[in-house]
């Protein structure tokens, strides 16, 4: 065998050995320029106080759609078209998209949720059909604790796709009760009582003012509204000790609490001798 001359040796260094070195060049330092521009984003974003899901998660996409360039471009140095390379990766892109679009779905109302935060970890929420406390946001679902301490897992589609209600974004929520008492009692001493209950109870705010009145002459009872103002942790144990201090109240004072009744008259026909 003929040994390979020098002029041939330096062609083929020109040809395959410099694309060579170059790609490995483009792709290390891409890589550390992919590191280094991820972490930036993650810097500046925490920076801004973003939540920390949404942190991770942009950073891996950052990271990927940079190391996807650098790849290409270490390819493209060594002289493998990268155009149809380009078009293959876009239709099995295309492909999975089509194939996963529930999934993807999920993914972008995960996105917005964390983006546009309508709830955080702890708020008790009604969203997606279901009523809870938020233990959990992920990309793709968003897990809850129902009030039986059951755990519950909801799409985060399915709740982005329906109107949620935040229990616990404010400070403060409005406890409404409708009180009925009888047509015989003295309307004066009902309103009275009611305001001695609410303004023995420390947990019932000042400001704004509860509200005390008659909203509705029924059937068979005079009925009150009664909404006080409270903080919104405690809400459940106002709406439940005032409604059993307000009975026993009653009870006392001789206020009774009206329930359906109907009369019923006969009439008796005599009989034709």
């Amino acid at each position: 065998m003929g040994s390979i001359s020098a002029d041939k040796l330096v062609d083929l260094v020109q040809s395959y050995g410099l694309p060579l070195v170059w790609a490995i060049i483009i792709f290390v330092v891409g890589r550390i320029a992919a590191r280094i521009i991820s972490n930036v984003v993650v810097k500046m974003m925490q920076k801004s106080k973003i939540d920390e899901t949404l942190v991770k998660f942009t950073k891996t996409v950052v990271y990927v759609a940079l190391m996807i360039f650098v790849i290409l471009a270490a390819l493209g140095k060594l002289g493998i078209e990268t155009t149809s390379f380009a078009a293959i990766l876009a239709a099995a892109g295309l492909a999975i998209g089509l194939s996963l679009q529930g999934t993807l779905g999920n993914f972008a109302a995960g996105f917005m949720l964390i983006l546009f935060r309508p709830f955080k970890v702890g708020d008790f929420v009604e969203a997606g059909g279901v009523s809870g406390i938020i233990e959990e946001i992920q990309i793709f679902s968003t897990k809850m604790r129902t009030g039986d301490n059951k755990e519950i897992t909801v799409p985060n589609g399915q709740i982005v796709g329906t109107t949620i209600t935040n229990y616990s974004a404010k400070e403060t929520r409005r406890v409404d009760m409708v009180i009925g008492v009888s047509y015989n009692d003295d309307l004066k001493k009902v309103r009275a009582v009611l305001e001695d209950i609410l303004n023995n109870d420390e947990r019932i705010l000042k400001d704004p003012a509860p509200t005390i009145g008659v909203s509705e002459l029924a059937d068979s009872s005079v009925n009150f509204v009664v909404r006080p103002w409270v903080k919104s942790a405690d809400y459940w144990s106002v709406l439940f000790d005032t409604q059993e201090t307000i009975k026993i109240r009653f009870d006392a004072e001789g206020i009774s609490i009206p329930f359906p009744q109907q009369d019923l008259h006969i009439v008796k026909e005599d009989s034709a001798a």
